[in-house]
Protein backbone atom coordinates (compact mmCIF):
# COMPACT_ATOMS: atom_id res chain seq x y z
CA UNK A 1 0.00 0.00 0.00
CA UNK A 2 1.56 3.65 -1.25
CA UNK A 3 1.66 5.45 2.52
CA UNK A 4 3.60 8.81 3.05
CA UNK A 5 4.66 10.30 6.63
CA UNK A 6 4.45 13.88 7.29
CA UNK A 7 5.88 15.51 10.55
CA UNK A 8 6.10 18.41 12.47
CA UNK A 9 8.42 19.90 14.60
CA UNK A 10 6.64 22.07 17.33
CA UNK A 11 7.76 23.86 20.20
CA UNK A 12 6.69 21.62 22.88
CA UNK A 13 6.68 18.18 20.59
CA UNK A 14 7.07 16.79 17.29
CA UNK A 15 4.70 14.57 15.86
CA UNK A 16 4.40 11.64 13.25
CA UNK A 17 1.18 10.07 10.90
CA UNK A 18 1.95 7.75 8.29
CA UNK A 19 -1.01 8.63 6.15
CA UNK A 20 -2.67 5.77 3.23
CA UNK A 21 -3.00 7.28 -0.33
CA UNK A 22 -6.68 7.48 0.35
CA UNK A 23 -6.12 9.29 3.93
CA UNK A 24 -6.59 6.79 6.26
CA UNK A 25 -4.23 7.19 9.28
CA UNK A 26 -1.87 4.09 9.87
CA UNK A 27 0.40 5.26 12.48
CA UNK A 28 1.20 8.30 14.63
CA UNK A 29 4.40 8.72 16.91
CA UNK A 30 5.66 12.06 19.58
CA UNK A 31 8.22 13.22 21.62
CA UNK A 32 7.82 15.56 24.06
CA UNK A 33 10.25 18.03 25.21
CA UNK A 34 9.84 22.37 25.82
CA UNK A 35 12.01 25.25 25.13
CA UNK A 36 14.56 26.84 27.26
CA UNK A 37 13.65 30.21 28.81
CA UNK A 38 17.08 31.27 30.26
CA UNK A 39 16.18 35.06 31.29
CA UNK A 40 12.58 36.61 30.99
CA UNK A 41 10.91 36.98 27.45
CA UNK A 42 13.69 34.65 26.07
CA UNK A 43 13.01 31.41 24.57
CA UNK A 44 15.51 29.02 22.55
CA UNK A 45 15.64 25.66 21.81
CA UNK A 46 18.41 23.17 20.06
CA UNK A 47 19.07 21.69 16.50
CA UNK A 48 19.68 18.54 17.60
CA UNK A 49 17.12 17.98 20.26
CA UNK A 50 14.43 18.31 17.64
CA UNK A 51 16.54 16.33 15.07
CA UNK A 52 16.64 13.05 17.55
CA UNK A 53 12.88 13.90 18.13
CA UNK A 54 12.31 14.00 14.28
CA UNK A 55 14.36 10.69 13.78
CA UNK A 56 12.55 8.93 16.64
CA UNK A 57 9.12 9.22 15.54
CA UNK A 58 10.09 8.41 12.03
CA UNK A 59 11.79 5.68 13.17
CA UNK A 60 8.74 4.33 15.04
CA UNK A 61 5.62 5.05 12.19
CA UNK A 62 8.06 3.67 9.47
CA UNK A 63 8.20 0.23 11.41
CA UNK A 64 4.36 0.26 10.70
CA UNK A 65 5.24 1.36 7.28
CA UNK A 66 5.15 -0.22 3.50
CA UNK A 67 6.08 1.26 0.22
CA UNK A 68 6.60 4.93 1.51
CA UNK A 69 6.43 7.34 -1.15
CA UNK A 70 7.55 10.57 0.67
CA UNK A 71 8.22 12.35 3.97
CA UNK A 72 7.86 16.11 4.25
CA UNK A 73 8.59 17.99 7.56
CA UNK A 74 6.98 21.13 9.09
CA UNK A 75 7.93 23.30 11.64
CA UNK A 76 7.19 25.86 13.89
CA UNK A 77 8.40 29.06 13.06
CA UNK A 78 12.13 28.85 14.31
CA UNK A 79 12.77 32.72 14.67
CA UNK A 80 16.26 33.61 13.98
CA UNK A 81 16.92 30.00 12.35
CA UNK A 82 19.86 27.73 13.20
CA UNK A 83 22.76 29.65 12.92
CA UNK A 84 25.16 26.71 11.33
CA UNK A 85 29.03 27.15 10.27
CA UNK A 86 30.53 26.07 7.20
CA UNK A 87 30.05 22.53 8.15
CA UNK A 88 27.03 22.63 8.92
CA UNK A 89 27.17 22.16 12.36
CA UNK A 90 24.90 24.16 14.70
CA UNK A 91 26.64 27.52 16.76
CA UNK A 92 24.08 28.57 18.54
CA UNK A 93 20.29 27.73 20.25
CA UNK A 94 18.09 28.80 17.80
CA UNK A 95 15.88 32.18 19.03
CA UNK A 96 12.31 30.35 18.56
CA UNK A 97 9.33 32.89 17.36
CA UNK A 98 8.69 33.28 21.39
CA UNK A 99 11.98 34.30 22.10
CA UNK A 100 11.86 38.71 22.61
CA UNK A 101 15.38 39.92 23.33
CA UNK A 102 15.77 41.46 20.76
CA UNK A 103 14.07 44.63 21.58
CA UNK A 104 17.13 47.19 21.22
CA UNK A 105 17.51 46.53 17.80
CA UNK A 106 13.85 46.48 17.04
CA UNK A 107 14.29 49.97 17.88
CA UNK A 108 17.23 50.52 15.97
CA UNK A 109 15.86 49.39 12.75
CA UNK A 110 12.69 51.97 13.41
CA UNK A 111 14.79 54.61 13.70
CA UNK A 112 16.99 53.65 10.70
CA UNK A 113 14.85 51.85 7.99
CA UNK A 114 12.04 53.33 6.01
CA UNK A 115 8.99 51.22 7.44
CA UNK A 116 7.11 51.75 5.11
CA UNK A 117 9.35 50.40 1.88
CA UNK A 118 10.28 47.73 4.74
CA UNK A 119 6.05 47.09 4.54
CA UNK A 120 5.53 47.23 0.71
CA UNK A 121 8.79 45.01 0.10
CA UNK A 122 8.03 42.17 2.98
CA UNK A 123 4.45 42.32 3.85
CA UNK A 124 5.79 42.78 7.00
CA UNK A 125 6.45 45.04 10.05
CA UNK A 126 9.21 45.41 12.57
CA UNK A 127 9.02 43.58 15.87
CA UNK A 128 11.12 41.15 17.82
CA UNK A 129 8.69 38.32 16.59
CA UNK A 130 10.28 38.36 13.17
CA UNK A 131 13.43 36.37 12.46
CA UNK A 132 15.59 38.94 10.99
CA UNK A 133 15.83 41.05 14.41
CA UNK A 134 17.05 38.02 16.40
CA UNK A 135 19.78 37.42 13.90
CA UNK A 136 20.70 41.36 14.13
CA UNK A 137 20.70 40.40 18.11
CA UNK A 138 22.92 37.42 17.42
CA UNK A 139 25.23 40.02 15.21
CA UNK A 140 25.11 42.31 18.43
CA UNK A 141 25.22 40.45 21.32
CA UNK A 142 27.19 37.26 19.96
CA UNK A 143 29.80 38.29 17.81
CA UNK A 144 31.92 35.29 17.83
CA UNK A 145 28.72 33.15 16.66
CA UNK A 146 28.19 35.73 13.73
CA UNK A 147 31.85 35.90 12.44
CA UNK A 148 31.63 31.87 12.02
CA UNK A 149 28.10 31.89 10.89
CA UNK A 150 27.62 30.79 7.07
CA UNK A 151 23.33 29.75 6.85
CA UNK A 152 20.75 30.47 9.06
CA UNK A 153 18.51 27.53 8.44
CA UNK A 154 14.65 26.95 9.77
CA UNK A 155 13.87 24.02 11.80
CA UNK A 156 12.69 21.68 9.22
CA UNK A 157 15.83 22.70 6.74
CA UNK A 158 17.91 21.71 8.83
CA UNK A 159 16.84 18.90 9.87
CA UNK A 160 15.97 17.73 6.15
CA UNK A 161 19.62 18.55 5.47
CA UNK A 162 20.42 16.30 8.13
CA UNK A 163 18.30 13.69 6.42
CA UNK A 164 19.44 14.29 2.72
CA UNK A 165 22.53 16.78 2.54
CA UNK A 166 20.72 19.24 0.95
CA UNK A 167 20.33 22.81 1.31
CA UNK A 168 16.99 24.51 0.76
CA UNK A 169 14.61 26.89 2.68
CA UNK A 170 11.01 26.76 1.85
CA UNK A 171 9.33 29.48 0.51
CA UNK A 172 6.69 30.11 3.79
CA UNK A 173 9.80 30.01 5.98
CA UNK A 174 11.69 32.59 3.89
CA UNK A 175 8.69 34.56 3.97
CA UNK A 176 8.00 34.24 7.70
CA UNK A 177 11.55 35.52 8.61
CA UNK A 178 10.37 39.32 7.86
CA UNK A 179 12.40 42.21 6.35
CA UNK A 180 14.83 39.71 4.49
CA UNK A 181 12.60 38.30 1.75
CA UNK A 182 10.33 39.68 -0.98
CA UNK A 183 6.72 38.47 -1.44
CA UNK A 184 6.15 39.62 -4.60
CA UNK A 185 9.41 38.28 -6.16
CA UNK A 186 9.29 35.21 -3.98
CA UNK A 187 12.90 35.73 -3.03
CA UNK A 188 15.56 37.22 -0.63
CA UNK A 189 15.38 40.97 -0.79
CA UNK A 190 19.32 41.88 -1.19
CA UNK A 191 17.91 45.84 -0.60
CA UNK A 192 16.61 45.07 2.73
CA UNK A 193 19.79 42.53 3.78
CA UNK A 194 21.76 45.40 2.53
CA UNK A 195 20.11 47.89 4.42
CA UNK A 196 19.65 45.75 7.88
CA UNK A 197 23.14 44.84 7.92
CA UNK A 198 22.74 40.66 6.78
CA UNK A 199 25.29 39.34 4.48
CA UNK A 200 23.06 37.92 1.54
CA UNK A 201 25.34 35.01 1.78
CA UNK A 202 23.94 33.97 5.14
CA UNK A 203 20.87 33.30 3.42
CA UNK A 204 20.50 29.84 1.93
CA UNK A 205 20.83 30.35 -1.81
CA UNK A 206 18.15 27.56 -2.97
CA UNK A 207 14.45 28.33 -1.87
CA UNK A 208 11.69 25.99 -3.08
CA UNK A 209 7.84 25.28 -2.97
CA UNK A 210 6.67 23.77 -0.15
CA UNK A 211 5.54 21.12 -1.78
CA UNK A 212 8.99 20.54 -3.94
CA UNK A 213 11.76 17.71 -3.60
CA UNK A 214 14.40 18.93 -1.61
CA UNK A 215 16.48 15.81 -1.69
CA UNK A 216 16.38 11.65 -0.99
CA UNK A 217 17.06 10.53 2.38
CA UNK A 218 20.32 8.78 1.97
CA UNK A 219 21.66 5.91 2.90
CA UNK A 220 22.56 6.26 6.49
CA UNK A 221 19.75 8.46 7.14
CA UNK A 222 17.35 5.35 5.31
CA UNK A 223 19.19 2.75 7.65
CA UNK A 224 18.60 4.26 10.74
CA UNK A 225 15.41 5.53 9.90
CA UNK A 226 13.85 1.57 8.11
CA UNK A 227 13.04 3.49 5.15
CA UNK A 228 14.11 3.34 1.32
CA UNK A 229 17.44 4.86 0.34
CA UNK A 230 16.71 8.06 -2.04
CA UNK A 231 12.87 8.53 -0.61
CA UNK A 232 12.60 11.79 -1.18
CA UNK A 233 12.01 14.64 1.86
CA UNK A 234 9.54 17.34 0.93
CA UNK A 235 10.28 20.59 2.02
CA UNK A 236 7.15 21.93 3.90
CA UNK A 237 6.28 24.64 5.50
CA UNK A 238 5.54 26.77 8.77
CA UNK A 239 3.39 24.94 11.00
CA UNK A 240 0.71 27.25 11.56
CA UNK A 241 0.43 27.41 7.58
CA UNK A 242 0.06 23.87 7.15
CA UNK A 243 -1.97 23.07 9.76
CA UNK A 244 -4.66 25.39 8.31
CA UNK A 245 -4.15 23.50 4.79
CA UNK A 246 -4.67 20.17 6.59
CA UNK A 247 -8.38 21.96 7.75
CA UNK A 248 -8.43 21.93 3.68
CA UNK A 249 -7.85 25.53 3.44
CA UNK A 250 -7.22 26.26 0.00
CA UNK A 251 -9.03 29.27 -1.53
CA UNK A 252 -9.45 33.07 -0.44
CA UNK A 253 -11.65 33.69 2.44
CA UNK A 254 -11.39 30.38 4.14
CA UNK A 255 -9.71 30.80 8.02
CA UNK A 256 -8.35 28.93 10.72
CA UNK A 257 -7.47 29.33 14.29
CA UNK A 258 -4.63 26.99 15.12
CA UNK A 259 -4.42 27.24 19.03
CA UNK A 260 -1.67 25.13 20.72
CA UNK A 261 1.72 26.92 23.06
CA UNK A 262 0.44 29.97 20.45
CA UNK A 263 -2.45 31.07 19.17
CA UNK A 264 -2.53 31.93 15.13
CA UNK A 265 -5.64 32.77 13.38
CA UNK A 266 -4.98 33.29 9.34
CA UNK A 267 -6.54 33.27 5.96
CA UNK A 268 -5.54 32.56 2.77
CA UNK A 269 -5.29 35.78 0.20
CA UNK A 270 -3.88 37.25 -3.26
CA UNK A 271 -2.13 40.01 -0.92
CA UNK A 272 -0.40 41.10 2.11
CA UNK A 273 -2.01 42.77 4.86
CA UNK A 274 1.07 44.36 7.11
CA UNK A 275 -0.87 47.87 7.37
CA UNK A 276 -3.41 46.14 9.27
CA UNK A 277 -0.69 44.65 11.68
CA UNK A 278 -0.88 41.43 10.56
CA UNK A 279 1.87 38.67 9.29
CA UNK A 280 2.18 37.81 5.89
CA UNK A 281 4.15 34.71 3.66
CA UNK A 282 3.43 33.20 0.83
CA UNK A 283 0.75 29.82 1.84
CA UNK A 284 2.05 26.28 1.47
CA UNK A 285 0.32 25.78 -1.55
CA UNK A 286 -0.52 27.23 -4.77
CA UNK A 287 0.73 31.18 -5.13
CA UNK A 288 -1.42 33.31 -2.52
CA UNK A 289 -0.03 34.42 0.60
CA UNK A 290 -1.09 33.09 4.13
CA UNK A 291 -2.24 36.05 6.06
CA UNK A 292 -2.16 35.46 9.76
CA UNK A 293 -2.34 37.38 13.40
CA UNK A 294 -1.24 35.72 16.30
CA UNK A 295 -1.08 35.64 20.20
CA UNK A 296 2.18 34.51 22.03
CA UNK A 297 0.92 32.73 24.57
CA UNK A 298 -2.39 30.68 24.34
CA UNK A 299 -1.82 27.31 25.39
CA UNK A 300 1.22 27.97 26.97
CA UNK A 301 -0.78 30.51 29.08
CA UNK A 302 -3.25 28.03 30.11
CA UNK A 303 0.11 25.44 31.24
CA UNK A 304 1.58 28.18 33.09
CA UNK A 305 -1.77 28.53 35.25
CA UNK A 306 -2.34 25.10 35.91
CA UNK A 307 1.37 24.55 37.01
CA UNK A 308 1.49 27.79 39.01
CA UNK A 309 -1.62 27.83 40.77
CA UNK A 310 -3.64 24.51 40.41
CA UNK A 311 -1.73 21.93 42.51
CA UNK A 312 -4.97 20.91 43.83
CA UNK A 313 -6.31 19.98 40.79
CA UNK A 314 -2.97 18.10 39.79
CA UNK A 315 -2.88 16.19 43.00
CA UNK A 316 -6.59 15.45 42.17
CA UNK A 317 -5.75 14.12 38.94
CA UNK A 318 -2.95 11.70 39.92
CA UNK A 319 -5.43 10.07 43.13
CA UNK A 320 -8.06 9.83 40.62
CA UNK A 321 -6.76 9.34 37.09
CA UNK A 322 -8.07 12.36 35.54
CA UNK A 323 -6.62 15.25 33.78
CA UNK A 324 -6.26 18.52 35.64
CA UNK A 325 -7.11 20.32 32.61
CA UNK A 326 -10.76 17.97 32.61
CA UNK A 327 -10.85 18.92 36.79
CA UNK A 328 -10.84 22.51 35.73
CA UNK A 329 -13.28 22.69 33.09
CA UNK A 330 -15.80 20.91 35.01
CA UNK A 331 -15.84 23.92 37.69
CA UNK A 332 -15.16 26.75 35.32
CA UNK A 333 -18.23 25.31 32.86
CA UNK A 334 -20.28 26.67 35.92
CA UNK A 335 -18.79 29.99 36.17
CA UNK A 336 -20.94 32.99 34.01
CA UNK A 337 -19.29 34.19 31.08
CA UNK A 338 -17.04 36.97 31.56
CA UNK A 339 -15.97 35.46 34.66
CA UNK A 340 -17.91 37.12 37.00
CA UNK A 341 -15.68 40.22 36.00
CA UNK A 342 -12.37 39.18 35.74
CA UNK A 343 -10.10 39.75 32.33
CA UNK A 344 -7.43 38.02 31.76
CA UNK A 345 -4.34 39.76 29.56
CA UNK A 346 -2.39 36.35 27.88
CA UNK A 347 0.72 38.55 27.24
CA UNK A 348 3.11 36.24 28.89
CA UNK A 349 6.11 36.66 26.58
CA UNK A 350 5.05 40.02 25.27
CA UNK A 351 2.36 40.03 22.29
CA UNK A 352 2.51 39.60 18.68
CA UNK A 353 -0.37 41.04 16.39
CA UNK A 354 -2.42 43.31 16.83
CA UNK A 355 -0.55 44.78 19.77
CA UNK A 356 3.04 44.50 18.57
CA UNK A 357 4.87 44.88 22.15
CA UNK A 358 7.63 42.73 23.23
CA UNK A 359 7.18 44.46 26.73
CA UNK A 360 3.74 43.69 26.98
CA UNK A 361 2.30 41.65 30.02
CA UNK A 362 -0.37 39.59 31.41
CA UNK A 363 -2.49 40.50 34.01
CA UNK A 364 -5.95 39.53 35.72
CA UNK A 365 -8.32 42.75 36.01
CA UNK A 366 -11.23 43.13 38.27
CA UNK A 367 -10.30 40.76 40.65
CA UNK A 368 -12.38 40.01 44.24
CA UNK A 369 -12.28 38.10 47.42
CA UNK A 370 -15.31 36.11 45.85
CA UNK A 371 -13.36 34.94 42.95
CA UNK A 372 -12.28 31.11 42.90
CA UNK A 373 -9.59 29.13 40.44
CA UNK A 374 -12.12 27.98 38.46
CA UNK A 375 -12.99 31.85 37.76
CA UNK A 376 -9.37 32.96 36.88
CA UNK A 377 -9.24 29.95 34.60
CA UNK A 378 -11.88 30.62 32.66
CA UNK A 379 -10.92 33.66 32.58
CA UNK A 380 -7.56 32.43 31.01
CA UNK A 381 -9.73 30.51 28.55
CA UNK A 382 -11.58 33.64 27.65
CA UNK A 383 -8.40 36.00 27.37
CA UNK A 384 -6.54 33.94 24.67
CA UNK A 385 -10.13 33.85 22.52
CA UNK A 386 -10.67 37.52 23.29
CA UNK A 387 -7.12 37.79 21.64
CA UNK A 388 -8.21 35.66 18.56
CA UNK A 389 -10.87 37.75 18.08
CA UNK A 390 -8.67 41.19 18.56
CA UNK A 391 -6.84 39.67 15.54
CA UNK A 392 -9.74 38.75 13.56
CA UNK A 393 -11.54 42.41 13.82
CA UNK A 394 -7.96 43.43 12.44
CA UNK A 395 -7.82 41.15 9.41
CA UNK A 396 -11.79 41.94 8.57
CA UNK A 397 -10.04 45.59 7.45
CA UNK A 398 -7.93 43.87 4.97
CA UNK A 399 -9.58 40.54 3.83
CA UNK A 400 -12.31 39.19 1.51
CA UNK A 401 -15.36 38.12 2.61
CA UNK A 402 -14.54 35.84 5.08
CA UNK A 403 -16.20 31.86 5.05
CA UNK A 404 -19.00 32.14 7.83
CA UNK A 405 -17.58 29.27 10.03
CA UNK A 406 -14.25 29.24 11.67
CA UNK A 407 -12.32 25.83 11.82
CA UNK A 408 -10.32 25.24 15.11
CA UNK A 409 -6.88 22.76 15.09
CA UNK A 410 -4.45 22.15 18.15
CA UNK A 411 -4.74 21.25 21.41
CA UNK A 412 -7.87 23.49 22.12
CA UNK A 413 -9.92 21.85 19.68
CA UNK A 414 -9.73 18.74 23.19
CA UNK A 415 -12.10 21.15 24.91
CA UNK A 416 -15.48 21.58 24.47
CA UNK A 417 -15.76 24.36 26.88
CA UNK A 418 -13.25 26.41 25.14
CA UNK A 419 -15.17 25.73 21.89
CA UNK A 420 -18.21 26.90 23.22
CA UNK A 421 -16.09 30.15 24.45
CA UNK A 422 -14.24 30.76 20.88
CA UNK A 423 -18.33 30.45 19.30
CA UNK A 424 -19.20 33.05 21.77
CA UNK A 425 -16.77 35.37 21.44
CA UNK A 426 -16.37 35.57 18.06
CA UNK A 427 -19.45 35.02 16.74
CA UNK A 428 -19.04 32.32 13.92
CA UNK A 429 -19.63 28.67 14.52
CA UNK A 430 -16.77 26.38 15.28
CA UNK A 431 -15.78 23.50 13.74
CA UNK A 432 -12.49 21.02 14.04
CA UNK A 433 -10.73 18.32 12.56
CA UNK A 434 -11.65 14.87 13.71
CA UNK A 435 -8.58 13.14 12.95
CA UNK A 436 -6.95 15.71 15.53
CA UNK A 437 -3.21 15.14 13.68
CA UNK A 438 -3.08 18.84 12.76
CA UNK A 439 -0.13 20.00 11.04
CA UNK A 440 1.51 16.65 10.60
CA UNK A 441 -1.49 15.62 8.36
CA UNK A 442 -1.10 18.32 6.54
CA UNK A 443 2.71 17.95 6.06
CA UNK A 444 1.76 13.72 5.29
CA UNK A 445 -0.88 15.72 2.39
CA UNK A 446 2.13 17.61 0.64
CA UNK A 447 4.23 14.75 0.85
CA UNK A 448 1.44 12.79 -1.19
CA UNK A 449 0.80 16.37 -3.40
CA UNK A 450 4.40 16.26 -3.81
CA UNK A 451 5.05 12.70 -5.39
CA UNK A 452 1.36 12.91 -7.38
CA UNK A 453 -0.12 10.46 -5.31
CA UNK A 454 -3.12 13.00 -4.58
CA UNK A 455 -4.84 16.03 -6.20
CA UNK A 456 -5.01 19.79 -4.55
CA UNK A 457 -8.24 19.53 -4.99
CA UNK A 458 -8.73 15.94 -3.56
CA UNK A 459 -9.02 16.59 0.26
CA UNK A 460 -12.32 14.99 1.10
CA UNK A 461 -11.02 11.78 2.36
CA UNK A 462 -8.66 13.49 3.90
CA UNK A 463 -10.12 15.21 6.64
CA UNK A 464 -13.49 14.91 8.38
CA UNK A 465 -14.62 18.79 9.83
CA UNK A 466 -17.37 18.14 12.52
CA UNK A 467 -19.46 20.85 14.22
CA UNK A 468 -18.53 21.79 17.54
CA UNK A 469 -20.43 24.58 19.45
CA UNK A 470 -22.48 27.44 17.46
CA UNK A 471 -23.08 31.36 19.17
CA UNK A 472 -25.37 31.71 21.70
CA UNK A 473 -26.80 35.24 21.47
CA UNK A 474 -26.69 36.42 25.06
CA UNK A 475 -23.35 34.86 25.78
CA UNK A 476 -22.65 36.72 22.54
CA UNK A 477 -23.77 39.98 23.85
CA UNK A 478 -22.12 39.61 27.18
CA UNK A 479 -19.22 38.87 25.47
CA UNK A 480 -18.98 42.23 22.81
CA UNK A 481 -19.14 43.98 26.77
CA UNK A 482 -16.24 42.64 27.57
CA UNK A 483 -14.16 42.54 24.65
CA UNK A 484 -14.85 46.68 24.61
CA UNK A 485 -13.31 46.19 28.05
CA UNK A 486 -10.57 44.02 27.14
CA UNK A 487 -9.37 46.27 23.77
CA UNK A 488 -8.91 48.67 25.82
CA UNK A 489 -6.95 47.43 28.69
CA UNK A 490 -3.97 47.58 26.83
CA UNK A 491 -3.63 51.33 25.81
CA UNK A 492 -4.82 51.37 29.83
CA UNK A 493 -1.95 49.88 31.19
CA UNK A 494 1.01 50.22 28.73
CA UNK A 495 3.00 52.51 30.25
CA UNK A 496 3.19 50.32 33.89
CA UNK A 497 3.90 47.35 31.68
CA UNK A 498 7.01 49.06 30.53
CA UNK A 499 7.97 50.21 33.89
CA UNK A 500 7.52 46.78 35.87
CA UNK A 501 9.61 45.15 32.36
CA UNK A 502 12.44 47.61 33.75
CA UNK A 503 11.77 46.13 37.35
CA UNK A 504 12.73 42.56 35.98
CA UNK A 505 16.13 40.88 37.26
CA UNK A 506 18.10 41.69 40.55
CA UNK A 507 19.17 44.53 41.86
CA UNK A 508 22.53 45.72 41.74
Amino acid sequence: MDSVIGVDIGTQSTKAVLVAADGTILAQASRAYAPDTPRPNWAEQHADMWLGAVEACLAEVAAAAGGVKAVCISSLYGGSGIPVDAGMRPLHPCLIWMDRRAEAQVARVKAEVDLERLGRITGNGVDSYHGFTKMLWLRDERPDVWDRTALFLPPNAYVIHRLTGEVAVDHSSAGNIGGVYDVERRAWSREMLDLLGIPARMMPERLVAPTDAVGGLTAEAAARLGLAEGTPVIAGGVDAAVATYAAGVTEPGHHVAMIGTSMCWGYVAPTADAAHGLIAMPYVVGRDLYVFGGAATAGASVSWYREQFCQAEVAEGRATGRDPHAILEEAAASVAPGADGVAFLPYLMGERSPVWDGRASGAFVGLNLFHTRAHLYRAVLEGVTLALRHNMEAGAKGSAALEPRLVVVGGAARSDLWMQIIADVTGYPVWTIRENVEAALGAARMAALGVGLVAREDRDSWITLVERAAPDPARRARYDALFAVYAGLYPALRDSMHALAELRGPVG
